[in-house]
């Protein structure tokens, strides 16, 4: 028989199992932990802008005394405390949330002052806890400011043995100020840093005129100050659309500038003059989160991919300062076109998602315009300001309640000094014989006999004066709306001249100004203008020697292989070579191989079919009409610019049937206006270049009848100058036939029998 174990208690573990169904139980459990990811970790509270692990730092610096005036203390010390009192997670979670509060390249305001290595803008992480030391930054002593005037509550920690404050009631605007990021479960928030002069200035219009228009804020606040500087090239209203729904993505542009370049336009172009014509491009600032040593990286690999052939080198030449020189190709390149291609093809450029998703005072996330974001705030500081408002007025009740005790003794000091010489309780007969509180007594019987001298009666009711006007000054302060906003409006002003643009900490960063129209960009504007002399083989290999060799120059092939097309053309051009089956596929002239060997096989670099011929290889240019003929008499002209394949597969121009073939494909000159075909049975017919269709894909139109055979060749030519043909033999000797009438007919004619010497191979050469 099967016995159930029981545990120490005698309880049959069985017992503890609810039967529920699986979906409902999962539900409920994932919402507890989503609720918790949400308001316990990933999104910032409306009130200072802090994460919970980011508050529990700086609340274990500041017990720890890690002012800025004092030393600094390891941060294995720091970190010990904070997971050990306030936040039970992992070391490593809480360090590096520590190393970015420090990072200046991270945080607009640095909320930790870090000694020793806490990572740099390359990229490098920092050194281990146990080699780093760190205290608070002034700023973070303003955002912590009043902690111990009962302006917030306290809450216990996770073990209920210590308490934490649940926010910091500081005026700094850490939230906008400092920016944060973070992914809970099925939301996140992405605030960018801001000028904190700027922050004061809006919130100052919102409490002034609580119905300003967003559009007033935005000439205040004008957008994202970034801990790196950089640029926003976005416009007035791209960002001010993005700050009015508090959702939205500009881009951020690090900064060319050439600070020792003598020319002011060369200086904010960075553009550094090297004499000789040559000149560099010098990068100062780059976008807020990308690591230097990652966009070099990729700067060099563009290099090397052949992406930016305009750019020669990238150097490091960065001290404290950053300072990344890009060295072009040649002095001729374009300076705005090499931006805007490292614009392109680098994070010189990204793109920075704004989700202004915050904890309100409720702890409720919600997504919040600028305006409401500010309301918000303002509304988060007068409940902070009433609160320490009453503090104070606790502390002053308190003390005006020994103040007056004091006076009472003071003015029958010989009674009380006799009272507490013969009674044996002497605290209820004083409090009997002078109305005196038991706090008012325990105060006079608790003194020391040197401190009878300082009760001196001028002194006492002096400071009762004080108190009592301190007392009736909050009093009106907290029966005032008016009175509050402006104590808040002088508090924030007092906070500007701190944090001012003429300050070393408050000077904005970040420019934002609309970026002009860009540069066409194009990788065919980087290629290096070179001649060239391209290469064909029967069997498909091509080559690309450089300059423009003599095309009947006897080159090498390989053993069974021969030439099939010679031709000039430029590195910038694209050449077109048109197949047989009726496709055209596009090579670039400057993605040839070199000529020392016997090239590549095209068919590397583009998908033709193996049993496919190369009928024609033309070079592209602008306009240029090209006459399209198949074996089987049909044909039609079409520019070069519908030829261009941008794919590897090529583009299906003409449309073939069957067995049929493409056997012409060849450019039609300038001022050429007659169309010659000649067919496998001899005969020649003329037609009118205006009666060919112009057509970016298709058949085409009847050229020539036949009763056998087909169209052998096709060419165009000028009726007045005659048409011309290559004699056979050696040499480049040519015919012309100027008195051309007699085979003049309408397009789609039988012809008749070519003039004498024409060649037997009914080709016009």
């Amino acid at each position: 028989m099967a016995t159930t174990d029981l545990d120490d208690s005698g309880v049959d573990p069985f017992d503890a199992i609810v039967d529920a169904p699986f979906d409902s139980a999962l539900s409920e459990r994932y919402l507890v932990y989503a609720l918790s990811t949400i308001t316990a970790r990933s999104l910032p509270d409306l009130r200072d802008g802090l994460k919970p692990v980011h508050r529990r730092l700086l609340w274990t610096m500041r017990q720890l005394k890690l002012d800025p005036a004092s030393g600094f203390k390891k941060s294995a010390r720091v970190v010990g405390e904070v997971i050990g009192k306030y936040h039970p997670h992992g070391d490593t979670a809480a360090y590096d949330a520590m190393v970015r509060l420090a990072q200046d390249f991270a945080l607009r305001y640095p909320l930790v002052e870090g000694q020793g290595n806490f990572g740099n803008i390359d990229g490098d992480n920092a050194a281990a806890y146990r080699y780093t030391e760190a205290r608070l930054t002034k700023t973070a002593m303003r955002l912590m400011e009043g902690l111990d005037a009962g302006t917030v509550d306290f809450i216990p920690t996770y073990n209920n043995e210590e308490e934490e404050p649940e926010i910091m009631p500081g005026l700094f605007p850490n939230l906008l100020a400092n920016g944060a990021s973070g992914i809970a479960v099925g939301m996140a928030t992405n605030i960018p840093s801001h000028n904190v002069a700027e922050i004061v200035d809006a919130t100052l219009e919102v409490i002034d005129n609580p119905h300003v228009e967003h559009a007033r804020l935005m000439e205040l606040f004008k957008g994202p100050d970034f801990a790196t500087g950089g640029v926003v090239p976005e416009s007035a209203d791209t960002i001010s659309h993005a700050y009015e729904t508090g959702r939205g993505s500009f881009r951020v542009r690090g900064r060319f500038h050439a600070a020792e370049a003598e020319k002011p336009e060369d200086r904010d172009a960075g553009i550094e003059r090297l004499g000789g014509g040559q000149w560099q491009l010098v990068i100062s600032e780059i976008p807020y989160q990308v690591a230097k040593g990652k966009l070099i990286e990729q700067i060099a690999q563009a290099i090397a991919d052949k992406k930016l052939p305009i750019l020669e080198d990238v150097r490091d030449e960065s001290d404290e300062a950053i300072r990344i020189v890009l060295v072009p190709r040649s002095r001729n390149v374009d300076p705005e076109l090499l931006k805007e291609s490292i614009y392109k093809l680098t994070d010189m450029e990204t793109r920075f998602g704004l989700n202004l998703n915050v904890l309100d005072a409720s702890r409720t996330p919600m997504v919040m315009g600028l305006k409401e974001l500010l309301e918000n705030w303002i509304a988060s500081q007068i409940d902070i300001l009433q609160r320490r408002s009453r503090h104070r007025l606790d502390q002053i009740a308190k003390r005006l309640e020994l103040v007056e005790g004091y006076i009472i003794a003071f003015l029958n000091l010989d009674r009380v000094i006799e009272i507490i010489r013969t009674e044996d309780e002497p605290k209820p007969v004083m409090m009997e014989e002078f109305k005196l509180t038991d706090r008012q007594t325990e105060a006079i019987l608790n003194m020391r006999l040197r401190s009878l001298r300082k009760l001196e009666e001028m002194q006492l009711r002096n400071e009762k004066d004080e108190l009592l006007r301190e007392q009736d000054e909050l009093e009106k302060l907290l029966g005032s709306p008016a009175r509050q906003r402006t104590r808040l409006k002088r508090d924030l002003n007092t906070l500007r001249k701190e944090y001012g643009p003429e300050t070393d900490l408050g000077r904005r960063r970040t420019t934002i100004e609309e970026a002009a129209p860009a540069v066409e960009f194009s990788m065919d504007a980087m290629i290096e203008k070179e001649p060239v002399t391209v290469i064909l083989s029967q069997k498909g290999w091509v080559r690309g020697a450089k300059g423009h060799l003599p095309l009947d120059q006897e080159f090498k092939y390989k053993e069974g292989d021969g030439p099939a097309f010679v031709l000039h053309a430029q590195t910038t051009d694209k050449l077109l070579l048109v197949g047989a089956d009726g496709r055209v596929f596009t090579l670039g002239a400057d993605k040839l191989p070199g000529a020392r060997g016997f090239g590549e096989p095209v068919r590397n670099t583009l998908d033709i079919e193996a049993s496919t011929q190369i009928a024609a290889v033309i070079v592209h240019r602008e306009g240029q009409e090209v006459l399209l003929a198949a074996d089987t008499g049909k044909g039609f002209a079409a520019t070069t610019d519908a030829l261009l394949a941008e794919t590897r597969k090529g583009r299906q121009v003409v449309n073939l049937k069957g067995d049929a073939k493409l056997v012409v494909a060849r450019a039609i000159e300038q001022g050429h206006d007659h169309v010659a075909v000649v067919g496998d049975n001899r005969k020649l017919v003329v037609f009118n270049l205006e009666e060919l269709p112009r057509l970016a894909k298709g058949q085409g139109v009847k050229l020539q009848s036949y009763r056998d055979g087909g169209l052998s060749d096709a060419t165009t030519f000028k009726l007045e100058e005659g048409l011309s043909w290559t004699m056979g033999g050696k040499g480049d000797r040519t015919r012309t036939e100027g008195d051309m009438w007699q085979w003049k007919v309408a397009r789609g004619g039988a012809g008749r029998l070519p003039p004498q010497g024409f060649p037997r191979d009914n080709r016009f050469g």
